[in-house]
């Protein structure tokens, strides 16, 4: 019997190495630990990154927008937030149309730090995607999109 569930446990564990799910997940985990090393000289976490980079795209976006194109739920949005906000790299503003909406803008050092934290990032994604060529990252893309749209 003890033998039975030892090897039960055993094929797990050596199927969990090769999981699809696994292997996306290890690799999720270790490209934002290689960003927030990246980013830290900055004080910027590897959570505010997205935001940050949406705000450079379009300055003046709802709290709700920045919660839906960054997949993160409102609660973790505004600790974010807050926590930028203390930084002195975004403000928030009522949407005058709807007081009840808070439209979040970049300072003038959450505009500035652009030019410093940009090649990090970049840095920090072509050293993931070292060995691989074009046409595989293409390639790679595409399949993780696919998967996440067969999700929805």
């Amino acid at each position: 019997m003890y033998l039975f569930v030892y090897l039960i446990e055993e094929v797990i564990l050596i199927n969990y190495e090769y999981n699809l799910g696994s292997i996306i997940g290890k690799t999720n985990a270790k490209m934002k630990n290689n960003l927030a090393r990246a980013l830290k000289p900055y004080n910027v976490t590897h959570e505010q990154w997205p935001l940050l980079k949406w705000l450079w795209v379009q300055d003046g976006i709802s709290q709700k927008q920045l919660s839906e194109i960054t997949f993160k739920d409102q609660p973790t949005i505004t600790r974010i937030l807050d926590k930028l906000e203390r930084r002195g790299l975004i403000r928030r503003q009522a949407d005058p149309v709807d007081r009840r909406i808070s439209l979040i803008y970049l300072t003038r050092e959450g505009q500035e730090i652009r030019a410093a934290l940009t090649p990090l990032a970049l840095q920090a994604l072509d050293h993931a995607l070292q060995g691989l060529s074009e046409q595989e990252q293409d390639e790679l893309k595409n399949l993780l999109n696919r998967i996440s749209d067969n999700l929805d």
